[in-house]
């Protein structure tokens, strides 16, 4: 049997807890071609080179029955179906849509911490970083809270197919198909609720929209739905759980973050390229020869960029393995970048920097019960899947909080 590569490493359980050295020998070569045609780029240079460059495409996979959220799509289709999503969830045509929610964010981390009173330990993935991200995602798409059980088995067959190698992907994947149409046509019956009757949420102004480009069609409404869904909580589970993880391996930092909550925004930034969420893009596609690093990226070879390896490049970023809040210049791929930045980074920044200060100021002499902690399965979406933390007690909330 062959030895696996270093990239096939990677998907071993083995290194979740620790990948870097993994992408440390990855980075030596800077591009490499892999036994199934695959190119793995691990630099931050010849990643952003890519991100940017038209000839890099994505590959349009959508569950069968549903269209292709545009992610999956490529301009002119993707710029379109983006243009239209973005429109009402951020700034130019939606400037206060999350700005505005602050103290709704400041009200839910709150209430949850305030709920850890009487306790000593908690975990933190179950107790506050996944209850907060979904609370906020179903107030800002018009989803019930209560429909939370529902989702959250389809979200987990969804994430649990993402960045699979293997015979294992294939079952896998046709899990992740059916859940993302149950999960669509579950979002689409909401919207045809919210389009007659509207609120000041996502879904109804998607459902309402009244623009130049006339609305997103019925399965482009159920894919882009489900997308934002999903991601819009997954993925900020994991920040704010590989940031307190963090913060408790350098206490230095969580004593400084405790009495200056301002530090949480240098804090966040730094952990996007420390520990970022998302490791790796795959489902990209050259759609013309590239040539990078001496390498040509023949037309039509899959693409994987190594994200998280890019970000811990020491060509680009000095002491690239110090967790070191005070850089000066703190450039990193924590939210991709190119057509494909991600458009929830405002929304995951705030919930992050408010989570995580007030975790910081409230839980009196916390520790990790567990280190490393289990990961989750996912080698693409990583993080902790319990964090337990013990603490002495709970502190008052901060009375400019709200």
């Amino acid at each position: 049997m062959a030895q696996p590569s270093v990239y096939q490493q990677i998907f071993d359980y083995a290194h979740r807890a620790n990948p870097w050295p993994l992408y440390a020998e990855l980075r030596k070569t800077p591009v490499i071609r892999e036994e199934d045609g695959t190119y793995v780029v691990s630099t931050y240079r010849e990643i952003v080179a890519l991100l940017h460059d038209p000839r890099l495409g994505s590959v349009p996979l959508g569950a069968d029955g549903l269209a292709p959220s545009f992610i999956r799509l490529n301009p002119p289709e993707h710029d379109r179906v983006r243009r239209m999503l973005t429109r009402h969830f951020g700034p130019p045509h939606s400037p206060r849509r999350i700005d505005g929610m602050v103290p709704e964010l400041v009200e839910i981390v709150t209430g949850l911490i305030d709920d850890f009173a009487g306790r000593t330990q908690v975990d933190l993935v179950d107790d506050f970083a996944y209850p907060f991200p979904v609370t906020v995602i179903c107030q800002l798409l018009g989803v019930p809270r209560e429909d939370e059980p529902r989702f959250h088995v389809w979200a987990d067959a969804v994430v649990e197919a993402v960045g699979v190698l293997g015979e294992a992907s294939t079952e896998l994947r046709v899990r992740s198909d059916q859940a993302l149409l149950e999960l669509g046509a579950y979002l689409a019956e909401l919207a045809d609720a919210h389009s007659k009757e509207p609120g000041d949420d996502l879904l109804s102004a998607l459902a309402t929209d009244d623009g130049l480009e006339g609305r997103l069609s019925r399965d482009e409404l159920m894919s882009n739905a489900a997308l934002l869904l999903i991601a819009g909580h997954e993925t900020t589970v994991n920040l704010i759980t590989n940031g307190m993880l963090t913060l408790l391996r350098h206490p230095g930092v969580l004593a400084r973050l405790r009495d200056d909550p301002a530090l949480a925004v240098p804090v966040v930034e730094e952990l996007l390229r420390y520990e970022p969420t998302v490791q790796f893009l795959t489902s990209r596609q050259a759609i013309d020869d590239i040539d990078i690093a001496g390498i040509t990226i023949e037309k039509g070879s899959p693409v994987t960029l190594m994200l998280a390896a890019g970000s811990r490049d020491p060509h680009h970023v000095p002491d690239a393995d110090r967790f070191d809040p005070d850089r000066l210049r703190n450039e990193h791929l924590g939210f991709g970048g190119g057509i494909h930045y991600c458009f929830g980074a405002p929304l995951a920044r705030l919930e992050a920097q408010i989570a995580l200060a007030e975790l910081a100021h409230r839980l009196e002499n916390p520790r990790l019960v567990t280190d490393p902690p289990p990961y989750r399965p996912n080698p693409l979406l990583r993080g902790p899947r319990h964090l337990q933390v013990e603490f002495d007690h709970v502190s008052s909330a901060r009375v400019s909080a709200g």
